[in-house]
C-alpha cells in the first residue's frame, strides 16, 4: 500500500480517500486536508448550451453505451442553441449537499423531516448525499445556508470551466472519474467503485477546473431555473430562465445515467414536487455577500 499527502492550503485534519478502482494494481490511500466548503467562481464570458454538431455527438455517446433503442435526439436538442452567458463572480459549494448538512437544517426547525421509511434509512450515513427531497425543500435549504439553488448557468460554468469542458474533469469522458450508471436497461454499474451513492469527497480525480467535486455523476441536482425546451438565442448576461413554467431544472446526471448525461451541458428536467433517490442539489452564493458563513458546516 501506497500512501500520498495532498494539502488544499487549510489547516483542518486531513481525511483518508482512496483511489478509483482499476487506476493501478496497487492500492494508493491518498491523505488529503478538507477543502472548502464552498468555491469563489470567476465572472465573465463563457460558452453555454450545445452545437448542433456536439448534440449529434451527445447522441453517439448515448448509443456506444450499448442502449441504441433508448437514445433519443429529442432528449438533447434541448441543450442549443449554444450561446454565450455573462455572469458576475459567484460561490459555488464544493460537495453536494450532505445528509449530516441537512439535518442540522432539520433540528434548526426550517426544512422538514423525511416522511416516509425510504428517506428515513437513505439519511443514515452522514457524509452521503441527502436525497429524496423536493425543490421547494432544496431551495429552503440553501435560504437558511445563507445561500441560493445555483442558476443553471452558473451551474454550468462550474462543471465547464472557462475553456469549455465536455466533463467537469475535460474532454475525454472516463468511467473512473464518476459514480455514473448504464445507458440500457440495466441502471446501475459498479466500475467507478460505487453501486448507488457515494460520499460527497470522494471521487476527487473527477474534481472541476476549480476543484468543485461530483459535478457528473452520484446525485444529479436541482437548479433554480423552471425549464424551457430552448435557450434564448442572445447573448444574456447572468440570465436566471423563464418566469414561470410547470417543470424545474436537474443538472448533472447521476449513479443510474450512462456517460452522454454526465455532460457539462446535459440537462434534464421534473416536477418540482418529485423526490427522487439519485437527485440532491448544491448551494449558490452571491459575491456581494462576501464568504460563505461559516457557521453552517458540510
Amino acid at each position: 500500500m501506497t500512501l500520498a499527502f495532498a494539502a488544499h492550503g487549510n489547516q483542518h485534519p486531513p481525511s483518508v480517500t482512496r483511489s478509483p478502482r482499476g487506476h493501478s494494481s496497487e492500492r494508493v490511500l491518498y491523505l488529503r486536508t478538507p477543502g472548502p466548503k464552498q468555491v469563489l467562481i470567476r465572472g465573465g464570458h463563457f460558452t453555454m448550451g450545445s452545437s448542433d454538431t456536439a448534440i449529434r455527438t451527445a447522441l453517439a455517446l448515448c448509443r456506444s453505451g450499448g442502449a441504441a433503442a433508448r437514445c433519443d435526439l429529442r432528449e438533447y436538442v434541448n441543450e442549443g442553441p449554444e450561446r454565450v452567458v455573462h455572469l458576475t463572480p459567484y460561490w459555488l459549494d464544493r460537495t453536494e449537499v450532505s445528509n449530516g448538512a441537512y439535518q442540522r437544517c432539520i433540528d434548526a426547525g426550517v426544512c422538514p423531516p423525511a416522511r416516509y421509511q425510504a428517506a428515513r434509512s437513505w439519511r443514515r450515513r452522514a457524509d452521503l448525499p441527502v436525497t429524496l427531497i423536493s425543490w421547494r425543500e432544496a431551495s429552503a435549504y440553501c435560504h437558511w445556508s445563507g445561500g441560493h439553488l445555483p442558476t443553471e448557468a452558473q451551474w454550468e460554468r462550474a462543471a465547464r470551466g472557462l475553456t469549455g469542458r465536455r466533463f467537469p474533469w475535460g474532454t475525454v469522458y472516463h468511467p473512473l472519474l464518476a459514480n455514473h450508471g448504464r445507458s440500457g436497461r440495466r441502471a446501475h454499474d459498479d466500475r467507478d467503485g460505487f453501486v448507488e451513492l457515494a460520499p460527497i469527497d470522494d471521487l476527487y480525480d473527477g474534481r472541476s477546473a476549480e476543484g468543485i467535486l461530483q459535478l457528473a455523476g452520484n446525485v444529479e441536482e436541482w437548479v433554480a431555473d423552471w425549464y424551457a425546451p430552448r435557450y434564448p438565442a442572445a447573448d444574456e448576461i447572468d440570465p436566471k430562465g423563464p418566469p414561470r413554467g410547470d417543470t424545474r431544472i436537474v443538472r448533472g446526471g447521476s449513479f443510474i445515467h450512462g456517460a452522454s448525461r454526465l455532460r457539462s451541458a446535459s440537462r434534464r428536467h421534473d416536477l418540482p414536487t418529485a423526490r427522487r433517490a439519485w437527485r440532491g442539489f448544491r448551494c449558490a452564493r452571491s459575491h456581494r455577500s462576501g464568504p460563505p458563513h461559516r457557521r453552517v458546516k458540510p
